[in-house]
């Protein structure tokens, strides 16, 4: 059997670039223009294939795929070291001091923009050396100043591949999971990738219909700033039409909301979505401000403005995308790439010619949960296509009552219903349920816990998750309770359900790698025919448990049979055996909102 391939570190800044590696024995060092390096990059890919390196895909890996470069497999430095050490933190300068078991504190402070800054040496280090005499990597390096000439650029690119190889030397090092954690790295490294990949390609969208949806809630779009004011005003006189005596009240002030409904006779604790929904019959105030508020989301979120900034001339709407939130390791994307609001999901529709392949993970956590803990007779009940349905009848109780007592159980809740739930889950599936409460435990203590895969996430909250748009992993801190015990609670809760979520998360990334490979092997649209384009298939979105993927439609099948298959390879690489089923809604559609779900 063939080896592994070769690890190439490509190394490319703003004008100068270098690779370098061993290739069948020989090595390989190219350094000069990014233009050259980048040619060098493709003829190797072409010939080799090799897994390249990079410090970051995000901020060294742009040029090549811009330029349609169809990298297969590569080693992101910045992805593996939030794998093995947690938090988002993960610049070149961390990634070097952790390899090296170097203090991390010691690392230098990056320069600033004044004259000073700019014309001083970094410590008085030699100017051609890139390692300070404390081990660490210089500063002026690591924010990309340093790389000026091929000879540095060359250093930095060897510098990654040295991280690179004692990272994947010690990862899972003296574990029986150790090929589950390299496995993991290399779906992260590729997650990273793709998310450049989303980036560039953006999410297709019919424009005159999402101005017809915004237009619906937001009303015409404004000439100036005091139509938009009339034109809110409106908005709100729509809600204050049903509290006779309050035309003033703000509808931005949950106090003054609140005020506004006891003065209707509904009283309630707070005034957010999820509690007033109980009371949408109890007067026709509710049921306006509920509609007022999802009217409002969108003006002022999904609005006219929005559309103009971030879907393109193409009609692609385009946001950067992460591969990982810095906490149990899921995705995130800006620009409402994560969190759209229904209402516009009509507005993501397949361009002439094309579908779109919708591909949703069913029930992915309780699934997960069996795969993780080994438990013989949760895999059982996976093998269902709802696996609620077994669950309920060992426990003897509606299946309604099974998913509160599963979901319950992951996420930490304890009071009603889901209480009395969980105590038949514990006596049915001891082994599932004992591996979250050890999770618990940690995490009120403070301990990190561990994905499947391997992630290390922080339950002590001394790493903050990067802020995101989209819907955070867990819960912040912050906003918690302030006794130590309830603080100490909602640490085990967020490490129950970070290690099944963040276990989730990986096996996603996995399957999305996989689709991502596969796409490689249907015909392709980088090269051009006489100046036009030809059609390919590219994975749009990627939202949580669920792959959006835009594909020419005489491919729809190909596309459809593909993820099922990558689905079944990838969660049997991910959990070693076959014993868990997973399972994907997969339908093909015009627009987003014609799928199931």
């Amino acid at each position: 059997m063939p080896g592994p391939p070769p690890f190439v570190a490509l190394s490319l800044g703003r004008e100068h670039g270098a690779l370098c590696g061993v290739v069948d024995g020989s090595d390989v060092s190219v350094a000069g223009p990014v233009s050259e390096v980048v040619a060098a990059a493709l003829s190797l890919e072409g010939r080799v294939g090799p897994r390249w390196v990079w410090w970051s895909a995000a901020s060294e890996a742009w040029p090549l795929v811009r330029a349609h470069v169809p990298i297969a497999r590569c080693w992101d430095v910045a992805e593996v070291h939030r794998l093995r050490h947690g938090g988002w933190r993960a610049g070149p300068e961390l990634a070097w001091a952790a390899v090296h078991d170097l203090d991390p504190r010691g690392v230098p402070a990056p320069p600033g923009d004044d004259l000073f800054d700019l014309l001083a040496d970094d410590d008085g280090l030699d100017p051609e050396a890139l390692v300070r005499p404390d081990g660490h990597l210089r500063a002026d390096a690591v924010v990309g100043r340093w790389q000026s000439t091929p000879q540095r650029a060359a250093q930095w690119a060897a510098a990654s591949l040295t991280v690179a190889e004692r990272q994947r030397e010690d990862i899972g090092s003296g574990s029986p999971s150790r090929s589950r954690a390299l496995a993991t790295a290399i779906s992260e490294s590729a997650a990273a990738l793709l998310c450049l990949e989303l980036e560039r390609d953006g999410l297709p969208i019919d424009r005159p219909v999402v101005e017809d949806l915004i237009a619906r809630s937001a009303g015409v779009r404004p000439s100036d700033e005091a139509q938009a004011l009339v034109i809110r005003r409106e908005r709100d006189a729509r809600v204050l039409a049903h509290a006779p005596g309050r035309p003033t009240t703000d509808l931005r002030n949950p106090a003054q909301v609140k005020e506004m409904l006891a003065s209707a006779g509904v009283d309630v604790p707070n005034t957010r979505k999820w509690t007033l929904e109980a009371y949408r019959d109890t007067h026709p105030l509710v049921e306006a401000l509920l509609t007022w508020r999802k009217d409002e989301r969108i003006a002022t979120t999904y609005g006219y403005g929005w559309l103009d900034r971030h879907v393109g001339a193409d009609d692609r709407l385009r946001g950067a995308w992460t591969a990982c939130d810095g906490a149990a390791g899921r995705m995130t994307a800006q620009n409402g790439l994560h969190n759209l609001p229904a209402d516009l999901r009509p507005a993501v529709a397949a361009q002439r010619g094309h579908v779109l392949v919708r591909a949703d993970l069913g029930q992915i956590e309780p699934r997960v949960l069996a795969a993780v803990t080994e438990d013989d007779e949760f895999a059982r009940a996976t093998q269902a296509d709802d696996l609620y349905a077994p669950v309920a009848q060992r426990l003897g109780v509606e299946r309604a009552v099974a998913k509160v007592a599963v979901l319950a159980a992951m996420y930490g809740q304890r009071s009603g219903a889901a209480g009395e739930a969980l105590k038949g889950l514990e006596r049915a599936y001891p082994v599932a349920m004992a591996h979250l409460d050890r999770a618990y435990e940690e995490g009120r203590t403070g301990r990190p816990v561990r994905t499947h895969g391997g992630r290390l996430v922080r339950t002590d909250f001394s790493v903050t998750p990067r802020p995101a748009e989209a819907e955070p992993s867990a819960p912040s801190p912050d906003a918690g309770p302030r006794t130590d015990s309830e603080a100490a609670a909602a640490r085990g809760r967020f490490a129950r359900n970070a290690v099944i979520q963040g276990s989730a998360a990986e096996l996603f990334k996995a399957w999305a790698a996989t689709v991502r490979a596969g796409l490689r092997s249907l015909p392709r649209g980088d090269e051009s025919t006489a100046g036009q384009a030809q059609p390919r298939a590219e994975i749009v979105l990627c939202l949580h448990d669920e792959l959006l993927i835009h594909t020419p439609a005489e491919w729809a099948q190909d596309v459809v049979d593909l993820v099922r298959t990558a689905l079944d390879d990838s969660a049997r690489r991910w959990t070693g055996s076959t014993r868990v089923r997973f399972v994907a809604d997969v339908s093909v559609v015009d627009r987003w909102s014609e799928a199931k779900g």
